[in-house]
């Protein structure tokens, strides 16, 4: 069997993880599309800022409007739908290019999608869900443990995806 189709070697390690976060996002953005109104919940409450401390030095960070709440959530299930197409994409790419060794492609593809994922949990939920709306003060619309899986889970991805690989003639 050829050296690089093995399960051991990095570019199928970097082709595993992206199609599980290619799977995953796929799910999440399926899920927000199909079942609209739970995570819209979660979006409007955590802008409302309604279930935090309610620190009137933190409120008029809160955003009430009904309209521009739902206009975040369908950015937010654009950028996951976005996402999770690139990881498909770069997902492909590995599978074709590991009988060729031809892995840029996939890598860079990789790249994208996995930096959109980082960007969507890290920049958008942690940072400006879990701190400029404070979900971290919500007990009851606190996304941070799953943001923060989710940025671990990509980062290491990434990680591997740019790994040196084994040189063609085994060494």
């Amino acid at each position: 069997m050829d050296r690089l189709l093995r399960l051991g070697t990095v570019p199928v390690a970097a082709a595993v993880l992206t199609g599980t976060m290619a799977v995953y996002m796929t799910l999440v953005a399926f899920g927000n599309i199909t079942d609209f109104g739970t995570n819209q919940q979660f979006v409007q409450h955590v802008l409302a800022m309604d279930t935090t401390f309610k620190d009137p030095q933190l409120m008029w960070r809160a955003i009430e409007s009904p309209a521009l709440q739902n206009t975040a959530y369908v950015a937010i299930i654009v950028w996951e739908t976005l996402a999770a197409a690139v990881l498909l994409l770069a997902t492909w790419l590995w599978a074709t290019g590991l009988r060729q060794r031809a892995h840029d492609r996939a890598r860079r593809a990789s790249t994208v999608g996995l930096v959109m994922v980082l960007l969507l949990f890290g920049l958008g939920f942690i940072a400006i869900g879990g701190e400029w709306f404070a979900m971290w003060q919500s007990s009851d619309w606190n996304g941070l443990d799953a943001a923060a899986r989710n940025v671990v889970l990509a980062a290491f991805a990434l990680v591997v995806v740019h790994l040196p690989s084994a040189r063609a003639d085994g060494s």
